[in-house]
């Protein structure tokens, strides 16, 4: 007896595997901390595959690596393979913390972790 597709679950983005995502992969290109801040413009999203510009929403406001993993509740390591392949597609902007902590922006990486 096959299934009737309609009354299916769902497809939902955060049913599918981690691995599946990277294409396999576990490392990323760039070296990107908990704390790194990643940035995009509008004009880029056009670029973007689906997936990507998900991601690349997020960042229109300038977010740390940390707050993207728990607002697209993607485990760290595949936030940082997919994040890598947007800076090596040149999507968005990586800006990277100075020598002295910013407290705001660890209260929000630790806001962001707290939601992992």
């Amino acid at each position: 007896m096959q299934e009737d597709p309609t009354n299916g679950p769902a497809r939902d983005s955060s049913l599918i595997r981690p691995y599946t995502r990277t294409g396999g992969r576990t490392t990323a290109r760039h070296d990107l901390r908990l704390e790194t801040l990643l940035s995009t413009d509008e004009d880029r999203l056009y670029l973007a595959t689906n997936d990507q510009a998900a991601m690349m929403r997020l960042c229109l406001q300038p977010r740390s690596v940390a707050e993207i993993s728990a607002l697209m509740k993607i485990p760290l390591g595949v936030t940082r393979v997919l994040l890598s392949d947007l800076i090596t597609l040149n999507l968005v902007a990586v800006h990277e913390p100075s020598a002295t902590p910013n407290i705001t922006l660890l209260e929000r990486v630790l806001s962001g972790l707290r939601k992992l």
